[in-house]
Order: structure tokens, then C-alpha cells, then sequence
């Protein structure tokens, strides 16, 4: 991963976090719910990288390629929350 897509992975989670922190504050009786679908996105996402990644391992790609692989599901959820909030 280059330093510039890790940079605006990074810029866009912390922007995704701070925006849904700010909807749990405005919404605090919706909160336990939705921490919970939060919760339950990232152990998604973390579960399809671990499978990606160990895949990539077994067919013997590169550690570039395997934490790529790995960092897919993420990111795509990522820009997905991002794009969900800044559309209103």
C-alpha cells in the first residue's frame, strides 16, 4: 500500500468515527443499538480480510499482496460508511 492511500484510509476512518460518535450523541437512545451494528460491521470485515489474506498466503502471494488482500474489506466498508454520511 502506498503512503498516500494508507494516509486517506486512515483520514476517512477517523472521519467515519468521528461523525457516527456524533450521531450517538445526538441520538443516545439508539446508541446500544447501534454500537452493536458497529461492532458487528468491523468483525465482518475483519473476518472476510483474515480469510482473504490466509488464501493469498496459501497460493503464495508476496506480503504486499496479502496485506492488500487483506485490507480490502475494510477499506471498501470504509468508503462505503464514508459515502452513507456524507450523503445526508
Amino acid at each position: 500500500m502506498n503512503p498516500f492511500t494508507a494516509a486517506a484510509f486512515a483520514w476517512q476512518a477517523g472521519f467515519v468515527f468521528t461523525m457516527r460518535s456524533a450521531q450517538l450523541w445526538v441520538q443516545p437512545a439508539q446508541a446500544q443499538a447501534q454500537l452493536t451494528a458497529y461492532a458487528l460491521e468491523k468483525q465482518r470485515a475483519f473476518s472476510a480480510g483474515a480469510v482473504a489474506a490466509s488464501q493469498a498466503m496459501l497460493a503464495g502471494a508476496a506480503a504486499p499482496a496479502v496485506m492488500a488482500v487483506a485490507l480490502a474489506p475494510a477499506q471498501r466498508r470504509v468508503r462505503a460508511n464514508l459515502k452513507a454520511l456524507t450523503r445526508g
